[in-house]
């Protein structure tokens, strides 16, 4: 029964991330955000205050509905308004709020659950809420997407908010080009159709093998093992809440070098360092693990010069996927949907994303009772596959506009055969109409 409805909330959860792309495309990346942030705070206030099981089942599917509007609009609002120059940094922001919510969470419930009134959960639940009002000051104040306004026919609009933003009257040129976007968007009646047409082959690949690769980089089975390295080292009952803080620590240290650097050395060069990165500390911790945990995972005692340089080797594995497949996998698939298909894709992203986060939770502990320290090795033979992914098949995306991203997919030694150029499409709209 519990598996069932574990089921049954994914499933609802992946199809308000399907209908959130049409709301966004509909009433615009601003108003989706606030409608996001209204109906967590309600969810969060259910949960909290929930005397009954159906107030948690009411309040779980508000929740579930706020973070599919928030993973489909954030994204995509900040690539659409930040300057081109520093799009990855501010980008990037969305992941740290992510490691620095999970960090905060871990140490509050660790405290929460040590109440002795047994209502902690009701803290834990309820202070959802804090995120979810932040949520919606900011998108009261905030203005919307350019390109948004421009899509949604108020042209007008669009360009003063674009003039607020940048802080300059001088906005003609990137007007333009928003102009013409929006009108190739118009011309697009079904988006989902649309995405599956050969000319967005390079979008629809990536919308899908980002995501996948990101959820197959490792993550689990090194919080797992983490605990256990941290009690050994004497942290005793503190082991889980110090493996979560320390590593959640490196994780927010780690993505603000990725801030820091995304615009400067590029996207794909942070995913084949921190490809490298994670594939050797995995195979170090396989060592480790096998030569101590072996097959019965009972490692006996433990050297504490040992249980220090593993867990050296995993807070190194941390950041390697903290400055690297953790933000770039949110940040890339945002700024290279066309906006003819963007919300679309960007649907597709997330919903890929939490499929495979479903499908391995539910596999994860069944693959570490069968293969042990092997499920390292499972995970590391990916992370080779994913950064001979991103060699080939994923061109820079630095410091290019997000209106002239076609550019760097025609210029692509393997994808110009799929996209074609401006002229080209000029060329075979006149031999139609001949």
């Amino acid at each position: 029964m519990v598996a069932a409805f574990g089921g049954l909330i994914f499933g609802y959860d992946l199809g308000i991330s399907v209908c959130a792309s049409s709301i966004t495309r509909i009433f615009g990346r601003r108003l989706t955000m606030l409608s996001g942030g209204i109906l967590f705070l309600v969810g969060a206030g259910f949960n909290a205050f929930a005397q009954k099981v159906w107030m948690l089942i009411v309040g779980r599917m508000l929740l579930g509905f706020g973070i599919g509007c928030a993973n489909q609009s954030v994204p995509i609002y900040v690539s659409e308004v930040a300057p081109y120059k520093y799009r990855g940094a501010l980008n990037m922001m969305f992941q740290l709020a992510i490691t620095i919510g999970i960090f905060v969470a871990n140490v509050l419930n660790y405290f929460f659950a040590k109440m002795k009134n047994g209502e902690g959960w009701r803290y834990s639940l309820g202070l959802a809420a804090v995120p979810a009002v932040m949520i919606i000051i900011g998108a009261m104040f905030l203005p919307d997407s350019p390109s948004s306004l421009i899509e949604r026919g108020k042209d007008e609009k669009a360009k003063q908010e674009l003039i607020k933003i940048r802080g300059t009257s001088d906005v003609d040129e990137e007007f333009k080009d928003l102009v013409e976007a929006s009108q190739s968007s118009m011309a697009v009646k079904h988006p989902w159709a649309t995405l599956l047409k050969r000319h967005y082959r390079p979008q629809l690949v990536m919308a899908i093998a980002i995501p996948f690769f990101q959820q197959l980089t490792g993550m689990n089975v090194i919080t797992f093992y983490a605990p256990v390295l941290f009690r050994t080292i004497g942290f005793g009952s503190n082991a889980s809440l110090m493996s979560s803080m320390i590593t959640g620590g490196f994780n927010a240290l780690a993505t603000f070098v990725s801030i820091f650097t995304v615009d400067k050395v590029g996207r794909r060069k942070l995913f084949l360092e921190g490809g490298a990165q994670m594939f050797i500390c995995q195979i170090v911790i396989t060592a480790a693990i096998a030569s101590k945990f072996g097959v019965d995972g009972n490692p006996g005692i433990l050297p504490k010069w040992y249980a220090f340089l593993v867990v050296g080797f995993i807070c190194i594995y941390v950041m390697g996927f903290a400055w690297s497949w953790g933000p770039l996998g949110w940040l890339v698939p945002s700024e290279i949907f066309p906006l003819e298909v963007r919300s679309a894709a960007q649907s597709i992203n997330v919903s890929v994303n939490m499929i495979f986060t479903f499908a391995i939770a539910q596999v994860f502990t069944s693959m570490l009772c069968h293969m042990k320290f092997g499920l390292f090795i499972f995970f590391a033979f990916f992370v080779l596959v994913m950064s001979g992914f991103i060699h080939k098949f994923l061109p820079e995306t630095k410091g290019v506009p997000i209106e002239e991203m076609s550019v760097v997919w025609q210029n692509h030694s393997f994808w110009k055969k799929f996209v074609k150029s401006a002229s080209e499409e000029a060329n075979a709209k006149v031999d139609n109409s001949c």
